[in-house]
């Protein structure tokens, strides 16, 4: 097992097999590799199959239990099957967080490879809405949830980033994981430390004390303490990172970029540890050395992060009929 120096056992893994997207959303904060059109053979940058197995098999070594795969978007690898099925050899929890684009005719043949879970971004169900703020359509993402819950691939979570162009459709993404059998909701805070756009921030234990008024029962996760609010059996949970050090001392995750590169977190590049070309007793040794790497709150190495202050109360009613 790693333990970092602050006690924090990591059990998780989350791994980007590519930076490449065919979707271009306003808060993303990578620059991509270019449009993409359709699946098609890894990139250059991006590790090989081989690469990924080694990877997961030395993490496992570690008593790494869960693996989840990211982006970019992970479904324009035309190899994404064959990841998860040597994935699964080694940990057989693996996930994918996803646009939904692809998703729909992918669907059996990745729950067939082992993928146990799917992350969908759904920021908003309005068609015109969800295109100017994911550059994207929102029909085939929809039929991409339906294959999903089709072929068990659940319980599929929508991820939501809230900021003020998406605070309006919480409610709406509420009622529609009501009224849909294996759905979850995740608000994502917008995280302007790595966007800029600071003006399009929404205070966040504001929407959180909201849910709390409405709900029916809160709950908390032990993975970074985030609360889980239930509506008629319906979850909601809250990802809030920023400013938030109670977040990070309940962290138990580490990442790989999709050149290969360790880190110990989402939200700094100062840590990376390149592992091409090492030799497995060198990798054992990078990852020993991420781990020990890790700081007990990102928030130390960002200046001028938005204050949390809880008082201005958004506008988000949630009608228990929907």
């Amino acid at each position: 097992m790693l333990v970092d120096t602050f006690g924090r056992e990591v059990t998780d893994i989350r791994i980007s097999i590519t930076k490449r997207c065919n979707f271009s959303c306003v808060y993303c904060h990578d620059e991509g590799l270019g449009p993409v059109l359709r699946p098609g053979q890894s990139h250059p940058e991006e590790m090989s199959v081989d690469e990924v197995e080694r990877l997961v098999r030395l993490a496992r070594e570690f008593g790494i239990r869960s693996v989840k795969y990211t982006g970019g978007e992970p479904l324009v690898r035309s190899d994404f099957e064959e990841i998860v099925s040597r994935t699964v050899l080694h940990v057989p929890d693996v996930s994918v967080t996803t646009n939904g684009s692809l998703l729909a005719q992918r669907a059996e043949g990745l729950r067939n490879a082992g993928l146990k879970r799917v992350n969908v971004s759904v920021d908003s169900l309005d068609p015109g809405a969800f295109q100017a703020i994911r550059g994207g359509a929102l029909a085939p993402v929809l039929r991409g949830i339906d294959a999903a819950l089709e072929v068990g691939l659940t319980p599929v979570k929508l991820n939501l980033v809230v900021f003020q162009r998406t605070l309006p459709y919480i409610p709406e993404l509420i009622a529609f994981i009501r009224r849909r059998e294996g759905l979850r909701l995740q608000l994502i805070q917008f995280m302007p430390e790595l966007v800029g756009a600071r003006d399009w921030s929404v205070d966040i234990d504001a929407v959180k004390r909201g849910l709390d008024a409405q709900a029916d029962q809160v709950l908390i996760r032990e993975m970074h303490h985030r609360r889980v609010y239930l509506f008629n059996g319906a979850e909601v949970e809250v990802v809030d990172p920023v400013a938030n050090p109670e977040f990070c001392m309940n962290c138990h995750r580490i990442r790989v970029t999709h050149k290969g590169e360790l880190k110990g977190c989402l939200n700094r590049n100062d840590d990376l540890i390149p592992t091409r070309g090492l030799s497995d007793d060198d990798l054992r040794v990078a990852f020993r050395n991420v781990v020990a790497r890790r700081v007990p709150y990102y928030g130390a190495y960002v200046r001028d992060y938005p204050r949390r202050t809880g008082m201005r109360a958004p506008l988000i009613q949630i009608d228990p009929l929907r």
